[in-house]
């Protein structure tokens, strides 16, 4: 009994000790399909069809058309990301004894890609930002 009392508090001094940052690693996920500056700068290029822009990037938020009504798609994305820690220690834990910290941080990407008449790529520009 004494045994299954230590490990338990053990475990519990362990949970208790992982950082925010420690915890953001845990849960972001950079891979996979996400819009990010990165997929932008190596996979768009001037003169690549629309129809490959949404297979790289997927639908745009907004699409409009310029004076000379060519189309112009707009991507805005943005991510909010809440961090909690709780930190405590064996015996000080169970008797909420709890201390903690939160962090909160936005990041947004916004990619404008213009189109000519012939539905190619003519331009494309993004902007990111992080607060």
């Amino acid at each position: 009994m004494k045994k299954i009392y230590c490990l338990i508090l053990s475990v519990l001094f362990l949970f208790g000790c992982a950082s925010a940052s420690y915890q953001r690693q845990q849960v972001r996920d950079d891979t996979g399909d996400r819009l990010t500056v990165g997929k932008v700068q190596k996979e768009i290029r001037v003169g690549m069809s629309s129809a490959d822009v949404v297979q790289i990037l997927g639908s745009p938020n907004v699409v409009t058309t310029d004076e000379e009504r060519r189309e112009v798609w707009v991507y805005d994305k943005i991510a909010t990301e809440i961090v909690s820690s709780a930190s405590g220690s064996g015996l000080k834990f169970l008797t909420s004894g709890v201390s903690g910290a939160t962090s909160t941080s936005q990041r947004t990407l916004t990619v404008v890609i213009k189109f000519d008449k012939d539905g190619k790529v003519r331009d494309f520009a993004y902007h990111t930002s992080s607060f």
